[in-house]
């Protein structure tokens, strides 16, 4: 029987009927201002509501529409907001359901993995949002892949740059990090804050990220080590808050979204 991670977030976060959110996320795409800065290894996008960060989040996965048949596999990291997770949780299902269709997992993937800290925690992923909502878009904008989601909880960047390591792969396979950026500060004072963050995502500088400036500082810190080892090329895509959205501007969420190019 195939086990299915049903949405928990469809028709909240995102349209949840498949004619509404193929037209809201291929909007998104189109109207997203996409230079080729060659073939995306590792993007950062955020998570949440379309209306307030889809168009962030489709700025990066527009980069992957000229390579759409390249991709075969996707590892989703992304911070918990709900279940507690001590290290890093995986998945038992065999799917992850959207209105558009079923992703299926790499199971292998997931069996192989063996690391400390890494294990199946289903718990943590039944209402988790910050990979669900990448799917849709992922959906619209390559062929047939498989996944491997993994929550990412109380870790190191240390730990999580082994764990990207096990699963890096070829060209087949692209690396999604998940994370918003400062919450609840004022227009002001969430640009000047975001505007270091972006900083140091370009300067791979691990240490200008924190909890307090990124939900997803942990799966971003690991990324940063990564790619500074094997010397990648990051670009920022888009950057802006709620408030140039769909919020007011006295208490803003931040969002950006970055691409990673091996050399």
């Amino acid at each position: 029987m195939t086990v299915i991670r049903e949405p928990a977030v469809a028709g909240s976060f995102y349209p949840g009927n498949a004619p509404e959110l193929g037209r809201t996320v291929e909007f998104l795409l189109e109207e997203a201002k996409c230079g080729d800065v060659g073939a995306p290894k590792a993007l950062i996008a955020p998570h949440a509501g379309y209306i307030y960060s889809g168009a962030v989040a489709a700025a990066a996965y527009a980069r992957l529409r000229p390579y759409r048949d390249q991709y075969e596999r996707v590892i989703l990291l992304g911070p918990c907001h709900r279940v507690p997770v001590r290290g890093f949780a995986l998945s038992s299902a065999d799917v992850f359901r959207t209105p558009i269709g079923d992703v299926p997992l790499d199971t292998q993937a997931i069996a192989g993995m063996d690391i400390p800290l890494v294990e199946v925690f289903d718990d943590t992923h039944i209402y988790e949002h910050s990979l669900e909502v990448h799917l849709p878009f992922l959906q619209s904008v390559l062929g047939s892949f498989s996944l491997v989601p993994i929550v990412v909880g109380n870790t190191t960047p240390e730990c999580v740059a082994e764990v990207l390591d096990a699963l890096w792969g070829g060209p087949e396979t692209l690396i999604v990090i998940s994370s918003d950026l400062s919450h609840y500060l004022s227009y002001d004072q969430a640009r000047a804050v975001d505007g270091e963050t972006r900083r140091a995502i370009e300067d791979l500088d691990v240490r200008g990220i924190d909890h307090d400036t990124a939900c997803g500082a942990t799966p971003i810190g690991g990324l940063l080590i990564t790619a500074k080892r094997r010397g990648m090329r990051v670009n920022t895509l888009d950057l802006c808050n709620s408030g140039d959205t769909a919020g007011d501007r006295r208490n803003v969420v931040g969002y950006g979204s970055w691409v990673f190019v091996e050399q």
